[in-house]
């Protein structure tokens, strides 16, 4: 699987230790990399300490794909790497979904570095003994040694990464962003460390032998308690539009902008000092006989599957090569009846597998379509309201148009006395980035519950 790439002009420059090749024809299918006969007939890169990179396709306990949807050129990217760190049978994996004009960029910037930077970084704390990294009881807490080590590598790779790209003079990251959820699995031990509205989930068995979800993440959205005391704290707004009054968005404190509907991401450093983070929330599981396998998306799919429809869908794939293009196909198709007049919005998912592959459901495809995905029953006004239906109220961000202006009056903060942005953001984005301008739209408002 991959682009052709007979009859297109190639770009190619080092990064890291291993080298991109830039498709300049397609943006949407922007990535080739060194083709390995050994991987399926996949693209498959070299990372670093030997580690192979794949950007899509599938091999032996892997599979990827993504779709752009219908709001313009595919802002999702994602990653996979193989035997991370030199080491073997222990994977990385990313999906990662850009918002704003360069959302796309900022995606496969953060694609291509955070992997690496981790790498890395567990390689310089890697003075923990095989002994001190077993444990008794797997204790989901900073107590297991190897957990200690890769969250302290994620928070340290995560900050570098931030700070990185909003010194990268080729990508506007001012109003531009994207969400992570990635994936460390060695042996036993799986972590997760996320950001924004991305989700991993894994499909384990119960008591009964069923296959069910259990989710890995928190979509990470303003209305969560933490989140909005920590914007609210730092001066920023959080606020539904009127016309979507469940959708919670992070704005300036004077600005209608940029209407973020996520309270962590890398990049938008528009809203950077006013409680939007890039630190992860790393969470650990100890994997089990009964874990079958881990699937991370953007929300292009969970905005319209349920985690039960998506471990349902990629059980019955009946090629584990096939089992990520199966669920997009079954995302766009859920989109065109929950929400028919509304964009369909870019999907991406890696599947990991976490076993030798065996049949998981006995049931055919056509079993499962009839049983579970009648979305022209689902679609009903009762399960969804008409602005859902109509309007295209899922969009990430709103307003991106950030104006640059010289006039210090304008651009000037609350006048209750807090910072301003000028004074905040001068010594880091005033050569490389537009400051925003102060106005009020005459859009109305909902508050959350606690702020009235």
């Amino acid at each position: 699987m991959g682009a052709c790439c007979t009859c297109q002009r190639v770009r190619h420059f080092d990064q890291g230790n291993y080298r991109h090749h830039f498709v300049e024809e397609k943006e949407e299918k922007d990535i080739i990399i060194v083709e390995d006969d050994n991987y399926n007939g996949n693209f498959v890169g070299k990372g670093d300490f030997g580690a192979h990179i794949r950007l899509h396709g599938y091999s032996k306990f892997v599979s990827m794909y993504s779709q752009q949807g219908k709001k313009g050129i595919n802002q999702d990217a994602m990653t996979v790497w193989e035997n991370f760190g030199g080491q073997k049978g222990v994977f990385f994996c990313g999906v990662f979904d850009g918002h704003g004009p360069s959302g796309h960029k900022v995606a496969r910037y953060v694609r291509d570095l955070l992997p690496s930077k981790i790498s890395s970084s567990l390689k310089e704390s890697n003075n923990v003994s095989d002994d001190q990294r077993s444990t008794e009881n797997g204790d989901e807490s900073d107590q297991n040694p190897l957990f200690a080590a890769t969250k302290a590598a994620f928070l340290k790779s995560f900050k570098e990464m931030d700070e990185q790209l909003e010194k990268e003079p080729s990508i506007e990251s001012y109003s531009s962003g994207t969400t992570a959820v990635t994936l460390f699995k060695q042996g036993e031990h799986l972590l997760i460390g996320n950001l924004g509205d991305s989700r991993a989930i894994i499909c384990t068995r119960d008591e009964k032998n069923q296959l069910i979800s259990e989710q890995l993440t928190v979509d990470l959205k303003p209305h969560i308690p933490s989140e909005y005391e920590r914007i609210k704290s730092c001066k920023g707004r959080v606020m539904a539009m009127e016309q979507e009054p469940n959708v919670y968005r992070v704005w300036m404190p004077d600005e209608d902008c940029p209407g973020l509907a996520m309270a962590r991401a890398f990049g938008d450093f528009c809203l950077k000092d006013y409680g939007l983070i890039s630190v992860p929330e790393v969470y650990y599981r100890k994997l089990t006989d009964r874990d079958e396998f881990v699937v991370l998306a953007t929300d292009g799919v969970w905005d319209v599957l349920s985690n039960d429809e998506v471990i349902r869908i990629v059980a019955t794939a009946r090629k584990r090569s096939m089992a990520a293009k199966l669920l997009v196909e079954c995302a766009v198709r859920a989109w065109k009846y929950k929400y028919p007049r509304a964009k369909i919005d870019d999907c991406a998912v890696v599947c990991l597998f976490l076993k030798r592959q065996r049949p998981l459901l006995t049931k055919s495809m056509s079993e499962v379509t009839q049983l579970s995905f009648n979305y022209t029953e689902l679609a009903t006004d009762q399960n969804y309201p008409d602005n859902a239906k109509t309007d295209d109220g899922l969009d990430t961000l709103l307003n991106f148009q950030v104006e640059e202006d010289d006039d210090q009056d304008i651009a000037r903060g609350p006048e209750d006395g807090s910072d301003n942005i000028d004074n905040k953001n001068s010594s880091t984005t005033e050569n490389t980035h537009k400051q925003g301008r102060r106005r009020r739209s005459g859009m109305k408002f909902v508050y959350p519950d606690d702020h009235q």
